[in-house]
């Protein structure tokens, strides 16, 4: 029979027994279920947060099997939110969940973050649209963001603090061009740009259609780092960088990279890595 104390006991030590009580009572939001998202909805399982609300409108198919939890020959075809769901509460049946399996919309993104405490971003890369209407719910609501990204075999981290630089401040995506939108997001995301020196194939990076490779070893540094966030926040203690400050680690190069980027992408740094950026693309 599920015990939730024995469950996560072997988390003690690094939390106190009323830290471990504290977890459970918590909400965090999740949208988009694929690389990232499954990934960390099932650590924070494991870490004992005893509450979600989880949002996805896809299905699982076979160009995810190579990195998303919850991409199995038994999920094929299955809605993601239903089968991770159902892996959450194979971990905590006590779980309490609330599935939104047409995805975050204006419609019900206020029912979306109904008692939520911490939000983790893991929409689709190009989701822009969605990602900038769910950012400015986060900044209306006072509700802090995690965004915790895959870049090659490392993670990119920033967040967004209540009172603190707003998504938008930091990116500029609104009226931007979609391929612009695309290289902003990457610039702001990874300053420091530590993935690129190991790219073998840039033929395969095609942000122009939406699409480019990824890996199962970025997807799950995701889950650990956007998780130890989000443990932070939850309990108030340990350091938390907001934006402007990033952080990216690239397990591949054994590098870490703290980046301070004032005015965000509006810093002359990244306006220069984006004039690049989209002058390459253009020479394809």
């Amino acid at each position: 029979m599920f015990n939730y104390d024995e469950a996560f006991s072997r988390n003690l030590g690094w939390t106190t027994v009323a830290e471990q009580q504290l977890l459970s009572t918590k909400r965090i939001a999740i949208a988009g279920l694929g690389g990232t998202g499954g990934q960390q909805l099932l650590t924070l399982c494991r870490l004992g947060v005893g509450a979600f609300s989880i949002a996805d409108f896809d299905t699982f198919s076979l160009p995810n099997f190579n990195r998303q939890a919850g991409a199995t020959m038994a999920g094929l075809d299955k809605p993601k939110v239903e089968v991770l769901a159902s892996m959450a509460r194979e971990i905590n049946p006590h779980v309490d969940l609330r599935l939104f399996p047409e995805g975050v919309s204006r419609d019900n993104v206020e029912e979306f973050f109904r008692s939520v405490d911490v939000y983790v971003d893991s929409l689709d890369y190009f989701a822009f649209d969605a990602r900038h209407m769910v950012h400015g719910k986060c900044t209306e609501f006072g509700i802090p963001a995690v965004v915790a990204a895959p870049l090659g075999m490392g993670a990119a981290l920033i967040n967004f603090l209540p009172g603190g630089m707003t998504f938008e401040q930091y990116f500029g995506l609104e009226g931007r061009p979609d391929l612009e939108k695309a290289v902003r997001f990457l610039v702001g995301l990874s300053p420091a740009l530590l993935q690129r020196t190991y790219l073998v194939d840039p033929s395969r990076v095609k942000l122009g259609v939406g699409a480019g490779p990824s890996t199962a070893m970025a997807c799950q540094l995701c889950a650990g780092v956007a998780a130890t966030e989000v443990l932070k926040l939850l309990l108030k203690r340990g350091k938390v960088y907001g934006a402007p400050w990033g952080i990216q680690f690239d397990a591949y190069r054994n590098r870490v990279a703290r980046t301070w980027r004032p005015w965000g992408n509006r810093n002359p740094i990244q306006r220069l890595a984006i004039a690049i950026g989209m002058r390459k693309l253009a020479a394809r």
